[in-house]
């Protein structure tokens, strides 16, 4: 792995004046595919929002190429070359397909061969055959799989999936680990939160484990099978 894209440094971040985030930290390198696990109310969709700009932290910083971009409006974020698939996939529900895909695209960091249309009707053959469904008409798993289309569209350096096969059923499951590990295979950094521990060990280079907004453990797959067993409670497995 090469440079560090990604820094979180010891962030803690609140909801009023209730504290969600103690010290948090975690790290992606480029090209690297990164979980963060936990069981729920953990912290780990809060830990995203302030990555992304969603909630600013009151202390610690979010490093991104090595730029601070603490409390950063998520538009910039976004601009930056974070694609973010959030959770409940928010696709545009009165908006087609294809107007989804198109609605935030760019090439602002001036990728060669960028996600197109085309590339995303390719990844997902089903996103081609719904082109002109709204969003709100699509399956669960024709919606998660726009999201993922969606971000890409914003040709990111990093993807961040947010419970990324949550709720789908298994043969949709499988084709978005499919997606994930082509995307892996093609060098886009990836942070992902998701509870099917065996295609995340299996395609995950590292992992970060979260207890009471927390980071309470980090390691590869091979570290985290080692210690399974004592860390059940705190993966909810």
């Amino acid at each position: 792995m090469s440079e560090h894209l990604l820094r979180v440094e010891a962030i803690q971040s609140f909801y009023g004046d209730a504290q969600a985030l103690f010290d948090v930290q975690l790290e992606v390198a480029s090209g690297e595919f990164v979980t963060l696990l936990g069981r729920n109310g953990m912290g780990k969709t809060t830990t995203v929002r302030s990555i992304m700009g969603i909630m600013t932290p009151r202390h610690g910083r979010v490093m991104f190429k090595g730029q601070d971009i603490t409390g950063w409006p998520s538009y910039k974020v976004a601009r930056l070359g974070i694609g973010l698939v959030p959770e409940q996939r928010q696709v545009f529900p009165n908006l087609s397909v294809r107007e989804n895909l198109v609605a935030t695209a760019g090439n602002r960091l001036g990728h060669a061969g960028p996600w197109t249309l085309e590339r995303v009707y390719s990844l997902f053959p089903r996103l081609k055959e719904r082109a002109k469904n709204l969003g709100v008409n699509l399956s669960g798993g024709e919606q998660q799989m726009l999201a993922i289309g969606r971000a890409l569209m914003t040709n990111p350096q990093l993807l961040i999936l947010d419970e990324a096969t949550e709720g789908l059923a298994p043969l949709v499951r499988a084709e978005i680990w499919d997606c994930l590990q082509t995307l892996k295979a093609s060098g886009l950094s990836i942070l992902i939160i998701d509870k099917n521990l065996v295609p995340l060990m299996r395609l995950a280079d590292r992992h970060f484990l979260l207890e009471k907004g927390r980071t309470l453990w980090q390691g590869s797959s091979q570290d985290l099978l080692a210690s399974r067993h004592d860390l059940r409670e705190s993966l909810g497995v």
